[in-house]
């Protein structure tokens, strides 16, 4: 049973210990592939050894469960939103971390990287009540148009989890190996010297021309199925804590499903170690370099936009309007996230987007669960046997929970803009139709920034930033900026909770 009082917000109640232990690990699950992919990345990029990658991965997800407590419990009043947030890796910062990797591989890359990370944790923290303050600015209209870029573009997480990524080994097309071999031996006869071919220029390679056998693969795509329809079988006859779980019970089923179809190796697990302690500056201690200070910080500026509008989300699928006070102090706590990793040699934190779809999907709304959440990542990343296990999972068993979640947080933003008075002001739908337009750049031409700056790029790579931006400016052009903030309380009302 879940413990109610009289008077209490249903983000304030505590579900019973089975109950709130099955919620956080479904909260965990949702954001697991997510949570390691960014450490994955960003240690390959390094050239770290591999024993050094795992290492990355277990202190991300123990330095994520710290973050995670932080932010849904609460730590004085200047931390912490208390709502139901995770808190993991921005894929925002993806982009400039690789690039001060490849530029610095090793350790000392490292030490240079995470020592961008921590002062970009303390900017975070001195701006966050300024960004704070930018509340007045996000009206219904904007609000919702703001959370529903965040599902469409979620759609493109949950999609590659169900067909494979668009690059990568489960990529659409690979290269052709005759091609390649052709190549390698073109490239031998050049390097003779008594060779007439002129040399084979720089950067050479062949472009991927023969589908790749691993992308959308039937039974991949039969699992992903099998995981929707439990989920939406469950939610549709089961009961109150059986309904609230059916993301978890459908992502279990599916994981019984890929077992017996041979889709799960547990070589990870059974070479994993049982306990490994997470510690502080691993590498070294960290260095501070100032172009690459002012590059991670771009990013958290970046960041704390786009935890307004999960924040934002979040407050809508609630039932509890975000104050300025309480955004301030959300804010603020992704940087503190953000200097605790740095410190346990991990990345810039920020609200995960697809634990506020499964907010919207089951209806729980206790913060509790998201602090049980904190609690089993940090076990996680204490315990690398058990992130090995959760690890084996293939992704297509999630794909069919992501298209639910991910679909439940568009619909969010759709219920707010039904409270929007279109009649009234016709420009308003002039507003959400650019913006969505906005935000849908990066999606369909992720390219669409190779002739800029480099140093503007981290500004520009996030849709939901872009139509954050689009939004806010031309919501002050056609309607004027929100006097106060009773404009979220209005997005709350409409969102239907």
């Amino acid at each position: 049973m879940t413990a109610r009082v009289v008077g209490v917000h249903p983000v304030d109640e505590v579900p019973a210990p089975p109950k709130l232990l099955a919620l956080g690990v479904q909260h965990v699950l949702v954001m697991y592939a997510g949570a390691v992919a960014v450490p994955l990345i960003v240690g390959r990029a390094l050239a770290l050894s591999p024993k050094d990658v795992a290492f990355l991965i277990s202190a991300d997800l123990f330095a994520a469960g710290i973050a995670t407590i932080l932010q849904s419990l609460g730590a004085t009043q200047w931390f912490g939103i208390r709502l139901p947030v995770m808190m993991g890796v921005t894929f925002a910062a993806v982009g400039p971390m690789v690039a001060i990797a490849v530029a610095n591989p090793g350790t000392e890359g490292a030490r240079y990287l995470f020592g961008a990370v921590m002062a970009a944790g303390v900017f975070a923290m001195l701006i966050a009540p300024l960004v704070g303050r930018m509340i007045r600015f996000f009206p219904p209209l904007v609000t919702g148009t703001i959370i529903l870029v965040i599902g469409i573009s979620l759609m493109r997480i949950g999609i590659n989890w169900v067909f494979g990524n668009p690059v990568g080994p489960t990529a659409p097309k690979i290269v052709d190996p005759a091609h390649a071999a052709w190549l390698t031996r073109l490239r031998e006869l050049a390097a003779t010297e008594d060779s007439s071919i002129p040399p084979i220029p720089d950067g050479l390679a062949v472009a991927p021309s023969v589908p790749n056998p691993a992308y959308a693969r039937l039974d991949d795509l039969a699992i992903s199925a099998a995981v929707l329809v439990s989920i939406i079988l469950i939610a549709r006859f089961g009961k109150g804590f059986w309904a609230n779980i059916s993301i978890l019970l459908g992502i279990i089923f599916g994981s019984f499903v890929a077992v017996a179809a041979g889709k799960v190796s547990f070589a990870g697990v059974r070479s994993a170690d049982w306990f490994a302690f997470v510690t502080p500056f691993h590498f070294g201690t960290p260095l501070f370099d100032p172009v690459m200070v002012v590059s991670m910080s771009l990013v958290m500026v970046v960041v704390l936009i786009e935890s307004t509008g999960m924040f934002l989300a979040l407050g809508a699928l609630t039932g509890r309007p975000v104050t300025r006070p309480m955004l301030s102090s959300g804010l603020r706590t992704d940087g503190l996230g953000t200097l605790i990793g740095g410190v346990f040699n991990t990345f810039p934190y920020t609200s995960f987007s697809q634990n506020v779809g499964l907010v919207g999907v089951t209806g729980v709304r206790s913060r509790f669960v998201c602090v049980a959440g904190g609690g089993i990542l940090m076990v996680l990343g204490l315990v690398p046997k058990m992130g090995a296990f959760v690890e084996a999972l293939p992704t297509s068993v999630l794909g069919g929970a992501g298209v639910a979640m991910f679909g439940m947080v568009a619909a969010t933003g759709i219920r707010i803009l039904q409270g929007v008075d279109f009649a009234a002001n016709r420009n308003s739908s002039l507003v959400v139709a650019i913006s969505i337009g906005v935000g849908m750049v990066p999606l369909v031409a992720p390219n669409f920034d190779q002739w800029m700056p480099a140093q503007l790029r981290p500004l520009v790579e996030s849709g939901i930033l872009l139509a954050a931006v689009s939004a806010v400016l031309l919501n002050a052009i056609f309607n004027g900026a929100t006097p106060d903030e009773g404009a979220v309380r209005d997005a709350a009302a409409a969102s239907g909770h």
